[in-house]
């Protein structure tokens, strides 16, 4: 008799994730405008072989043929995100209708499929318009970030009930603007102050979202971040590399979730950066600390952290050889699904945790014979959901998980070449094929648990 499967709670919450930029397409028709990301793709060498999002999976044409996948597969949540520029495509300004017109028939048609939608409301794709006007450094992006939440929430209030403020503020902030920045939309490389200002007007936007959602949401709607928090594992579960690997997380998330659940800037921080600090207004705080009804969780990499003496911690380096997706910076610790979602809970009480984003990206994942057979990503969700499971054995308060990402897509910096989705795209035709991974997801949402 084969081994009952590892069961998750009757109410938890299976999906797949996918963001505009990275899928829709459609990258300047029906009165779109332009992203910093359709700007920053067409700079020789940025993006690998030269791609743009022009085209990506063409789900703009092609989101019915996708939700009928989607409800073959038995998926019934879907994380997804609206492109801010075709909503407004100079950023603010008068809304386009035809970009509220495309969302009002996808969420139409997610309804029609039995899909709820779980709808973030930035990822990634500013407006170009608005970067030209000084970008996240400026408050000009927070004042039209709250126009557009706005918008958005009282247009869709009807058709949606979970919102995601901001989707990864370290990666349109700190990637795109500090020592990196060269390397990310929209390419700027800025002083360690103009970065920690990024962050803090990020963080005004989130404030902006949740309010709007309080004001315009309806009766049910919730609201909460997606953030790719620092995540460690303790090298052993001793109480010492355990206490060390806490002070670390803390360490690494003082300037994004910490003055969201605190309501304020970390002494500590604001003692690390020094004459650095960002300019706070007064009111800023009371925006950006407002309640949240829950936290998402992006994770796919660790650090592995032990006590060391003479030191709060110490990270120790990997090997050369540890084990890795494609892409150096995808090192697969399975345990961080168990030891940052324990860590949120004991530092910040969320009152409830998603996983908004897991999964793997590999390069060469050819469909032969019909079908891919990603025996890694198998593996991958196998061994990352058996930590999952364990935390939530433990009461650690996680209510869902969506799989990154239910379509290979545009993955920034590096093109259509690396693959993470469950579902092969052939970008020459747009066929899609279920993968083996797709097969193995649909039967844990089936049985709600692991084979």
């Amino acid at each position: 008799m084969p081994p009952k499967p590892l069961t998750f709670p009757e109410t938890f919450v299976w999906g797949v994730a996918t963001a505009a930029p990275q899928i829709e397409g459609a990258a300047f028709l029906d009165g779109k405008g332009e992203s910093i990301w359709d700007r920053f793709s067409r700079i020789p060498g940025k993006v690998r072989s030269g791609d743009t999002l022009d085209v990506a999976c063409d789900h703009y044409h092609r989101f019915r043929e996708d939700f009928a996948l989607m409800q073959a597969l038995g998926v019934r949540n879907y994380r997804l995100s609206i492109a801010w520029p075709r909503i407004y495509p100079s950023g603010d300004g008068a809304p386009n209708p035809a970009g509220l017109d495309f969302y009002h028939r996808l969420f139409d048609s997610m309804a029609e499929n039995g899909i709820t939608p779980w709808v973030t409301l930035f990822h990634w794709d500013l407006p170009q318009a608005l970067e030209d006007r000084g970008g996240w450094p400026s408050r000009v992006v927070v004042d039209a970030f709250a126009r557009y939440a706005d918008t958005v929430v009282r247009a869709f209030a009807g058709k949606v009930k979970h919102w995601f403020t901001t989707n990864e503020i370290r990666c349109f902030t700190d990637f795109g603007y500090g020592p990196g920045g060269h390397n990310r939309a929209p390419g700027r490389v800025e002083s360690a102050r103009v970065v920690n200002q990024t962050f803090h007007n990020a963080l005004l936007c989130h404030g902006h979202a949740v309010r709007a959602v309080r004001a315009h949401g309806g009766p049910g709607a919730r609201v909460g971040l997606a953030d790719n928090c620092d995540a460690c594992v303790p090298v052993t579960e001793t109480a010492a590399d355990i206490e060390a690997a806490n002070a670390w997380f803390v360490d690494g998330n003082q300037n994004v979730i910490d003055p969201i659940y605190r309501g304020h800037y970390a002494d500590a921080y604001l003692r690390r950066i020094g004459g650095d600090a960002p300019h706070v207004a007064p009111g800023d705080f009371e925006l950006i600390g407002a309640p949240t009804d829950f936290l998402g969780l992006n994770l796919y990499t660790g650090s592995f952290v032990r006590a060391c003496a003479g030191a709060r911690y110490e990270v120790l380096a990997l090997p050369p050889n540890y084990w890795h997706a494609d892409g150096n910076w995808l090192k697969l610790t399975p345990q961080i699904m168990y030891w940052a979602t324990r860590f949120s809970k004991e530092n910040y009480a969320p009152k409830e945790i998603y996983i908004t984003e897991n999964g793997c990206g590999y390069d060469d994942e050819p469909v032969v014979g019909g079908e891919v057979v990603d025996l890694h990503r198998r593996e991958f969700l196998r061994l990352y959901l058996g930590e999952l499971h364990r935390a939530i054995g433990e009461g650690v308060p996680v209510r869902g998980y969506f799989v990154w990402s239910f379509l290979d897509n545009f993955e920034w910096n590096d093109g259509y070449t690396r693959r993470f989705g469950i579902v092969h795209v052939d970008f020459a035709t747009q066929r899609r094929t279920p993968k083996l991974s797709a097969r193995y997801f649909s039967g844990i949402i089936r049985q709600n648990g692991l084979p």
